[in-house]
């Protein structure tokens, strides 16, 4: 077993056979049985949840691999996260961060997953008509439950931390946000300050700073991103998307290592302590991921800087 993926989390979204709204099948276990001795062998041990991935299937189809396996969820950590509502007939898809939705979601994900607690509960996407006390409720009635150890967010923005904040007796854990060589506007919006070009970035300013200051884990999703840099089918085939591809296969080579690892490795080499959230269900992809931890360590600063060059197509203002 390689410790070297101790930073990186397993996101579960590829598992469950997709989104169609189909059953559970034997293979769709089998296939997270294989994702997960991946995620294990690469070091791993932090799965990331939601109930809407593969419409629950997802958390039902690790609850399997968990209900086979004793012993496995004292191994490892869970987060879930609630607060989209997909569409369905007669009503359009919504957030919704009532209190209400989020007891019910948060016991549903439990029953899905098979365990009595989750270490992590997350706030999927801002809800506009969200009351920051309702939250605060839930969460306290879950943590008090024993079910929910701590509360993070996903996809928010300094200020809406901050004004969650205002209604929690604790500092929130996380923040999952699109972070990756490829969706960079998490540096842009600070390295571009006082420039033309920061009206273009739609990464909101001073959020990576803020839970930095405050001790909120920044977790990555879309950290891979999608494969473009690391010989997915179809990506990188021309422009910065190319160049950049060809540098992360040089450094890989250069390093020893695959692909994946330079591009995580990446994210690992920024002082924010960038935990990656792996996307793929892919066993090989997974593994080769253990690397990024002794890839960071060894990445130069001129490495570190010619990546983001190369994957944003210009230099540097």
């Amino acid at each position: 077993m390689d410790d070297g993926g101790a930073r990186l989390i397993f996101g579960c979204m590829g598992l469950g056979g997709g989104w169609g709204t189909g059953p559970l099948e034997a293979a769709h276990v089998k296939a997270a049985h294989e994702a997960v001795d991946a995620a294990l062998e690469a070091g791993i041990r932090d799965f990331d949840h939601a109930d809407i991935y593969a419409h629950g299937k997802a958390e039902a189809a690790f609850g399997r691999v968990l209900a086979e396996r004793p012993g496995l969820r004292d191994r490892i950590r869970l987060q879930t996260k609630c607060g989209i509502r997909l569409p369905v007939p007669d009503k359009v898809g919504q957030y919704d961060s009532s209190r209400e939705w989020i007891l019910a979601q948060a016991e549903a994900s439990l029953d899905r997953l098979g365990t009595e607690h989750v270490e992590t509960l997350l706030i999927h996407r801002p809800d506009p008509l969200a009351r920051q006390e309702e939250i605060a409720e839930a969460f306290l009635q879950l943590k008090e439950a024993g079910k929910v150890g701590r509360l993070g967010v996903s996809n928010m923005s300094a200020q809406q931390m901050r004004w969650l904040q205002s209604a929690l007796p604790e500092t929130l854990a996380a923040n999952q946000l699109e972070m990756s060589l490829h969706r960079s506007g998490w540096l842009e919006s600070s390295v571009l300050v006082n420039h033309d070009d920061a009206a273009e970035i739609g990464f909101p300013h001073g959020t990576v700073e803020y839970c930095q200051a405050e001790g909120i884990e920044l977790q990555a999703w879309g950290a891979l991103a999608q494969g473009r840099y690391s010989g997915a089918p179809g990506t990188a085939e021309t422009g910065s998307d190319a160049a950049a591809a060809a540098l992360v296969a040089a450094l890989a080579e250069d390093k020893g290592c695959a692909p994946e690892a330079i591009v995580l490795g990446w994210l690992l080499r920024h002082p924010a302590r960038i935990r990656p959230v792996l996307g793929t269900s892919n066993p090989g992809r997974i593994k080769a991921s253990g690397e990024a931890k002794r890839v960071a360590e060894s990445m130069s600063r001129h490495e570190w800087y010619s990546l983001w060059v190369a994957a944003r197509g210009r230099a540097l203002p």
